[in-house]
């Protein structure tokens, strides 16, 4: 790597949008040390993977990824990060090919190892620090295509969820100071971006380090000049407070939007899980929302077949769900996870009933999703439009998250336009035409 006078990187990202936003900073970070993203047709002189453990098939997918660029780009310094390298760092390093491991506090130091690996005569370097230590708050933000940023706000968390391996791979909660935060702002706003969704792995608890509060932030960043939109990218229930709510239906530039976890609509199993509320208040904060902002639009993560999780459960769970007016559901399967406590739970969910109700609640999301956007065919909405990619029609989000396609046009990019919206597509998005530019 040293001998090379163009310094390139690869990088691949896994798991949520946090990893993606601190990619991006990882990227920055190099860039000022000469290191630039490879072109297609380059081998890389190094390799960054930012993996996630979330499931088991997310450490398996971190481990092909990181086989096949060790094939593909041999000489290649190695570098993998992330959560799996956090709570599995021995495992990481055995791979073949593999240089340096860096847990969660080390990731965005990752310029100081790479140099020191140069300077040591590369010497393997595992450097983990423990995830009752990690301290250390990280600021990020992905620019994306630069219409949309990511900006982490917060980082951990201090929820022991019995299924979630999550405060192990990335620590306590810890969060920004609003001063910093809001700085950040404005310079996505210098940039020209116009909307920010706020992202964190817990951040209804932001400033629990800090002594400030999440509603106090987004009041704060509601202030910041040439930002048109903000969205929550996820807030736990009992952290949605009435007061955020109604704050954000009063706001100059939050969006009808929420996404709000709620894992199982079944008292019993949300006991099991750890989970900090009942479905009764779940119920509560969406007709909350409903009633202050009617056409938001709210998602929801469901996780199938945990622990627990018997016949009769997941039926009361779907029947709570199906009676919820809320828009879309993120489902997943529950997935053993080494070292949580949910292992100690009775009753196994087999593979198969998984799956089947998986396919229960992806079909039950579809039908709520497709019945909402139909509320608004042939209403007009602003929309924030994209930079198109290759020939096809131009997308943006509505206010209320609908994505929409109009024909390209460039003079329309990273503006917020009235489109009337004509036809729903199978894939859920709307064809529209612009009203106003």
């Amino acid at each position: 790597m040293g001998n090379n006078n163009r310094r390139t990187v690869k990088f691949v990202t896994l798991g949520c949008k946090l990893n993606f936003s601190e990619t991006a900073t990882i990227g920055e970070l190099l860039a000022k040390h000469g290191i630039v993203p490879a072109r297609d047709d380059e081998a890389p002189t190094m390799c960054v993977v930012n993996t996630c453990s979330v499931t088991e098939m997310a450490d398996k997918k971190g481990r092909q990824h990181i086989r096949s660029l060790v094939k593909k780009y041999p000489d290649a310094l190695m570098v993998v990060t992330g959560c799996y390298a956090q709570l599995k760092s021995e495992e990481i390093a055995a791979l073949p090919g593999v240089d340096i491991v860096l847990g969660s506090e080390q990731k965005l130091d990752i310029v100081d190892y790479v140099e020191k690996w140069l300077e040591t005569g590369r010497q393997e370097e595992v450097v983990v620090t423990p995830h009752t230590r990690i301290s250390k708050f990280s600021p990020s933000c992905e620019r994306g295509d630069r219409t949309r940023y990511w900006l982490k706000v917060q980082d951990g968390c201090n929820y022991y969820c019995t299924y979630c391996t999550i405060p192990m791979a990335r620590g306590r909660s810890r969060s920004g100071t609003i001063e910093s935060l809001v700085a950040q702002a404005r310079q996505v706003a210098d940039e020209g971006g116009k909307e920010i969704v706020i992202a964190g792995v817990n951040i209804g608890d932001f400033g629990t380090d800090t002594g400030e509060r999440f509603i106090d932030l987004i009041k704060a960043f509601d202030q910041v000049e040439g930002i048109e939109r903000y969205r929550i990218s996820s807030i736990e229930p009992d952290l949605l407070t009435d007061e955020i709510i109604e704050f954000c239906a009063g706001s100059r530039a939050f969006m009808p939007h929420f996404h709000i976890p709620l894992q199982c609509g079944n008292d019993e199993v949300l006991k099991l899980m750890h989970r900090h509320y009942d479905r009764a208040l779940f119920a509560h904060k969406i007709d909350k929302i409903r009633q202050l902002m009617p056409d938001s639009f709210i998602g929801v993560d469901v996780m199938v077949g945990s622990r627990g999780e018997t016949q009769e459960r997941f039926d009361d769970s779907y029947h709570f769900i199906d009676s919820l007016e809320v828009e879309h559901l993120h489902v997943f399967p529950y997935s053993e996870r080494p070292g949580t406590m949910a292992l100690r739970i009775p009753h196994i969910v087999p593979q198969r009933e998984k799956q089947r109700r998986v396919a229960r609640m992806i079909a039950l999301s579809d039908k709520k999703q497709r019945a909402f956007i139909e509320r608004y065919v042939g209403t007009v909405r602003p929309v924030l439009m994209e930079q198109p990619h290759g020939q096809g029609p131009m997308h943006g989000f509505t206010d209320n998250y609908i994505k929409v396609n109009v024909p390209p046009c460039q003079a329309l990019v990273n503006k917020v336009v009235d489109v009337k919206l004509l036809k729903i597509n199978d894939d859920l998005s709307v064809d529209a035409e612009v009203v106003t530019a």
